[in-house]
């Protein structure tokens, strides 16, 4: 196998473990160019991955090929609501943003083990059968090099994940709703002094979080797991966390890093197919993601500059 061939496998393994986490890290940094600490993201991606299987599972029959798009909305839908329980106690009750979000990690794994067990009498879901499918780009897939490496046998959901960091960089630096978005972030007391409704803007920031938190998760186990158990959702959330800090907390920069850590993940998975890394242990493949995040964040949660009111609660007339 040649460095060529090595490149063509790992690539486009590496966009679609990359997919997840390129959503989830953007939704984090909707959340924390507000000012709000989202240590959630783990739950609300435990929430979103349970619901988008449930809802293939039950409606597969129903809406057929169109069934695990439909079941991002519904995933979507339910990390919303669940990262109002967030917002609610971080912004309306100035709780300690860092245990609201442990909270909610812990109540979302304990209730959806608690609801696949009470629906289907164990411990995991069935697997589902309408799944997202592979396919090649028309024409692009044909171009030498490039055609193999990034339009070969891809996952409509990378180009989408991709396709939200954009938008979502387009959102933050160039309409006026990414202005008072990042305002209140820096400045809160600046922002409502201007008459920009603060504790409006947290709750909207906090909510798209969710949502997109909820997407990825119910891409990951969608097209990766194909059902949802206690270790469908086993850390991805914090790699995403790590990627958004690495990514300096930018779209795009929070892609990249998402991107790096996808690359990783890949690695553990199929690495065993590639020559020289199939030599080593695969205990070592398996741990380097959650290696490479640690490092990630002892290496830059110190050079790299949070929005400045980053988790702390603004109290009208305060400085």
């Amino acid at each position: 196998m040649s460095f060529l061939d090595v490149l063509y496998f790992i690539v486009p393994s590496a966009i679609f473990y990359a997919a997840p986490l390129i959503l989830v890290a953007i939704g984090g940094v909707f959340s924390e160019k507000s000012g709000v600490v989202n240590i959630g993201l783990e739950g609300l991606m435990v929430i979103g991955a349970f619901v988008g299987i449930l809802f293939n599972l039950l409606f597969a029959d129903t809406f057929g090929g169109a069934t695990p798009w439909l079941a991002l909305v519904a995933a979507m839908l339910a990390a919303l609501l669940l990262s109002l329980l967030h917002a609610v106690a971080s912004i309306s009750f100035r709780a300690d943003q860092v245990v609201s979000g442990v909270a909610i990690n812990l109540l979302a794994a304990a209730l959806s083990i608690y609801l696949v067990k009470s629906i289907f009498g164990k411990g995991q879901t069935d697997f589902i059968t309408e799944r997202f499918s592979r396919y090649n780009v028309p024409f692009l897939s044909d171009i030498p090099v490039i055609g193999p490496l990034l339009f070969k046998s891809v996952y409509n959901t990378s180009f989408f994940a991709i396709a939200v960091a954009f938008v979502a960089w387009f959102v933050i630096y160039k309409t006026p709703f990414g202005l008072r978005l990042r305002a209140v972030g820096e400045h809160p007391m600046a922002a409502d002094t201007m008459g920009i409704n603060v504790t409006r803007m947290r709750y909207v920031a906090v909510m798209i979080s969710g949502a997109l938190a909820g997407i990825g998760g119910a891409i990951y186990s969608q097209t990766i797991t194909n059902d949802f158990g206690h270790a469908t959702i086993n850390g991805q959330g914090f790699m995403a966390l790590a990627a958004m800090i690495f990514g300096k907390w930018h779209p795009l920069g929070a892609m990249g890093a998402a991107l790096f850590f996808g690359f990783a993940q890949s690695l553990s998975i199929v690495g065993s197919r590639i020559p020289y890394i199939s030599e080593i242990p695969n205990v070592f493949l398996l741990i380097l993601p959650y290696v490479l995040t640690i490092i990630a964040l002892a290496g830059f949660i110190g050079r790299a500059n949070a929005p400045l009111a980053n988790g702390k609660p603004y109290i009208k007339g305060q400085r």
